[in-house]
């Protein structure tokens, strides 16, 4: 008995798209931190940021350099879990390489200090 032939077949495979890769760079960034109080807003402690983000309790995002656009993410360690957090807001000293993280309380604020960083900045997609 003869074993039959082998076939070979042709599978077509779709075309597997992934998204674009965010353009990324890691900064040196001297971090500070700040909350929606009087003390630390001054005159704009209305609970909106420059970019006109209404602040609520648990929001994490961080004020920069009007150099990065708001919405550009950026990844500071120790905050919000080293997870990605947004640019949506400005602020007086905040110029160059330094950085705010915001918190909702005063003393989380106290608590962060002074810290020199490497941020990781994503480039806005949007």
């Amino acid at each position: 008995m003869v074993p039959a032939p082998i076939r070979s077949a042709t599978i077509r495979m779709a075309a597997v798209r992934s998204a674009p890769a965010v353009p990324r760079q890691t900064v040196q960034m001297r971090v500070t931190a700040y909350c929606p109080c009087a003390k630390c807003c001054g005159k704009y402690s209305d609970g909106i940021t420059a970019s006109g983000h209404k602040i609520a309790d648990g929001d994490t995002f961080v004020a920069a350099d009007k150099k990065y656009s708001f919405g550009t993410q950026m990844i500071v360690p120790g905050y919000n879990d080293s997870k990605p957090v947004d640019v949506l807001d400005r602020g007086g000293a905040i110029r160059g390489n330094r950085l705010d993280v915001f918190f909702n309380s005063h003393e989380q604020a106290r608590q962060w200090g002074v810290r020199y960083l490497p941020v990781e900045v994503r480039a806005n997609a949007g």
